[in-house]
């Protein structure tokens, strides 16, 4: 197995050198082929490297990893980025299926975010992820952001206002669209109760249902949305439900 080439962005001088370090020991299929400091020096670096790999800070002076991301959706790369806690960062990379490691790094999730990657580039499964997560950052509606599903057979990319419902079922979750189809997906409903932004909202332990599909509620608990699926609306959610219509 060739190396992944890889090229770390990091403002920090010691967290990029504890990195390579990490990746030195812990990960020695990966090879470094280059480093950066900041946006202005990053760009050219992957143009120029053309790397498979880049472990990305989100915050850095002069711009943002998304800000690089736009400024290389010409390139294809697998991205691992790393990132102090923020809550509408992570909410993107969520939204996008994307690889993280929150500092400090933690070394054992570092080894297994690098070998998902390293399955992706085995099975020749790299897709322009990047080019999702920017999206997802710059669209202000969320509606209208996009959501990439883990399928059984591999994965989804739709519109989060193609949602009409999430079920429950076991260890994954079955989604309905607006279209009729029906997807499987490898995640808890619980993964899409944090994940998925207004008008979604839970209403029973079983069931995320978009606000915008509903037709109807009864008193008896129950609402009904527009493909005409009737669904209980539990005593734990029924006044967080009621008070998005008021």
């Amino acid at each position: 197995m060739q190396k992944i080439r890889s090229v770390i962005v990091e403002d920090e001088t010691a967290a990029r050198e504890a990195l390579k370090n990490y990746l030195s020991k812990y990960c020695p299929q990966v090879e470094v082929i280059g480093e950066a400091q900041n946006i202005k020096e990053a760009v050219p670096l992957l143009h120029e490297t053309l790397p498979q790999l880049v472990f990305l800070d989100v915050e850095m002076p002069f711009g943002n990893a998304f800000d690089v991301l736009e400024a290389c959706k010409d390139l294809q790369f697998e991205t691992i980025f790393v990132t102090a806690f923020s809550e509408y960062s992570l909410k993107a990379l969520n939204q996008s299926a994307a690889y993280y490691l929150l500092k400090p790094i933690s070394i054992e999730e570092l080894i297994v975010a690098v070998n998902k990657v390293q399955q992706h580039i085995i099975n020749n499964e790299i897709f322009n992820r990047n080019k999702i997560i920017v999206e997802n950052f710059r669209e202000t509606k969320p509606e209208k952001q996009q959501v990439i599903l883990p399928t059984l057979e591999g994965f989804e990319v739709v519109k989060m206002e193609e949602i009409v419902r999430l079920r429950g079922n076991g260890n994954f979750t079955d989604i309905y669209l607006s279209n009729g189809s029906k997807k499987m997906v490898c995640r808890f409903l619980k993964h899409f109760s944090e994940l998925l932004p207004f008008p979604f909202i839970r209403v029973h332990k079983s069931h995320i249902i978009n606000v915008n599909f509903v037709k109807s509620y009864n008193k008896g608990g129950f609402l009904m949305l527009h493909d005409a699926t009737e669904i209980e609306v539990s005593p734990t959610y029924k006044d967080e439900f009621l008070q998005k219509f008021k």
